[in-house]
C-alpha cells in the first residue's frame, strides 16, 4: 500500500442543535464526528467531504454560498467525487472510507433555488471512518493506494 498526496483540509465544520460550528478541529471515532449533532445517526454517512471546486461551480453561476452551507464536516482542496465506494483517504491518523456521493439535498435552495440542481453530483462524498483521531484545518490529505503484488 501507498499513500499519494492529493490535497489540504481547508476547512472544519460540525452541526449543533443551535447551527453551523467552524472549528480548527475535529475529533472521530468509528459512530462520526464526535461534536456533530448526526453523530452515531447514519455510520455509512457520518463525514460529509466536499471540494472546494463546489463553491467555485456555485460562485460561476453567480450563487454567493458561505462555506459550510453545503453541510460538509471538510472542506478540502481536492476533488473527491470520482472516487468508488471502498475509496480511502488518510489525514493525519485518521481514515475515512468513501461509501458514496452526496445524494441531491433539497435544503440546499434555502441558499439559492438553482443550487440544489447544480450540485447534483458535486456536493460532496460521504464517508465512513475506518480509524479514528482528530484532524486539523491545514493536515494534508493522502489517498491509500492499495496495491497488490502479483507473487
Amino acid at each position: 500500500m501507498s499513500l499519494l498526496q492529493v490535497g489540504k483540509i481547508l476547512e472544519l465544520f460540525y452541526s449543533t442543535n443551535d447551527g453551523r460550528v467552524n472549528t480548527t478541529e475535529l475529533a472521530l471515532d468509528d459512530k462520526g464526528v464526535v461534536e456533530d449533532k448526526y453523530y452515531n445517526k447514519n455510520i455509512e454517512r457520518s463525514v460529509l467531504i466536499t471540494s472546494l471546486d463546489s463553491y467555485l461551480l456555485a460562485a460561476s453561476h453567480d450563487i454567493d454560498a458561505p462555506y459550510s452551507a453545503l453541510g460538509e464536516n471538510i472542506l478540502i482542496d481536492y476533488n473527491p467525487y470520482h472516487l468508488k465506494p471502498g475509496a480511502r483517504l488518510v489525514i493525519g491518523d485518521v481514515v475515512l472510507e468513501i461509501t458514496q456521493n452526496c445524494t441531491l439535498c433539497k435544503s440546499l435552495a434555502k441558499v439559492d433555488a438553482k443550487l440544489p440542481k447544480l450540485l447534483k453530483d458535486d456536493r460532496g462524498v460521504f464517508a465512513k471512518v475506518i480509524s479514528g483521531g482528530i484532524i486539523h484545518k491545514g493536515y494534508n490529505i493522502y489517498l491509500l493506494d492499495k496495491i497488490e503484488k502479483v507473487a
